[in-house]
């Protein structure tokens, strides 16, 4: 695979895709159970501004993952560590080449973004540029957030209600209620994948001073936060139904939860939960697809 690619992390990219997807079915969803259409939309989705937000949240997913490579890579942090190849820490790239990256992907997603401010107004600019500044600072800057505990917090926040609840806004102009309700089950997802990374990572980040949330809690209590965030996305995803009861569709997802939870109550540590990380991620994306596909048929 090339160096790029991988340093990109492909098997994040589902926390990228999903809140755009949910957010966007939510608009549909609505719009059909008004009988309302935008001009120019496609059962009230205007399909470009669907377009451009997702390619702000892929270009926003591939520049957090540059963005921690190079910070973590300087500091010291990655050194050791096991799971997705790391271009500083392994040589395979100069960190001023990863830095690079990680602003060339930040371009691309302020480009896109402006496109949509253009046409729905100057407070996406604001959520942009928080969005942007929070992915930095999770382990960059002088006094990181992810470094300190608090990433699962953010992770939820941006890769869960912001995105899904920003996609909707991008095409309706409104926030509603169905939209974050979507969010939770999205963000809950997001942080297990986070969780399950720093599981993994808790005797390296120990060695190393960085105090995650699985660090401060230490291994038990993490495994019980990765297996109660997929809990609660899966009840999440069943209060939607309340809304739109279609939403019940994610349900179907529930049997790719057994083997990662599986994994992780048996103990599995280190590269065994690599593979742990690959089945929340394919779990993320099929939970999501259902729950877009559950919102515009039901």
């Amino acid at each position: 695979m090339n160096r790029w690619v991988a340093g990109a992390r492909p098997r994040t990219l589902p926390a990228a895709v999903v809140p755009v997807a949910v957010g966007t079915a939510c608009v549909y969803a609505d719009a059909h159970l008004h009988a309302h259409t935008h001009v120019g939309g496609l059962g009230g989705i205007i399909v470009w501004r669907a377009v451009a937000a997702l390619v702000v949240s892929l270009a926003l997913q591939v520049a957090t993952n540059y963005s921690n490579d190079y910070s973590d890579g300087i500091r010291g942090t990655d050194e050791g560590r096991v799971g997705p190849v790391r271009l500083v820490a392994s040589g395979l790239a100069a960190p001023a080449s990863v830095k690079r990256a990680a602003f060339i992907a930040f371009g691309v997603a302020a480009l896109a973004g402006l496109g949509l401010s253009l046409v729905v107004g100057p407070q996406l600019l604001v959520v942009g540029a928080a969005s942007m500044a929070a992915a930095w600072l999770y382990t960059g800057g002088p006094r990181p957030y992810g470094y300190a505990g608090f990433g699962e917090v953010f992770v939820f926040l941006f890769f869960g209600v912001v995105a899904t609840v920003g996609t909707a806004y991008v095409q309706s102009g409104h926030i509603r209620h169905l939209e974050v309700l979507a969010s939770l089950p999205v963000g809950l997802l997001a942080v297990a994948l986070l969780v399950i990374n720093n599981l993994r990572d808790i005797p390296g980040d120990t060695r190393s001073g960085k105090r995650t949330l699985a660090v401060r809690l230490g291994d038990g209590p993490t495994r019980g936060l990765y297996v109660g965030c997929l809990a609660l996305a899966f009840v999440g995803a069943a209060g939607v139904a309340a809304s739109r009861v279609g939403a019940l569709a994610a349900l179907l997802a529930l049997p790719l939860a057994a083997p990662p939870v599986a994994k992780v109550l048996r103990g599995a540590a280190g590269r065994s939960l690599i593979a742990v990380l690959g089945e929340t991620g394919r779990l993320q994306l099929a939970l999501g697809l259902l729950l877009t596909a559950g919102l515009i048929l039901g």
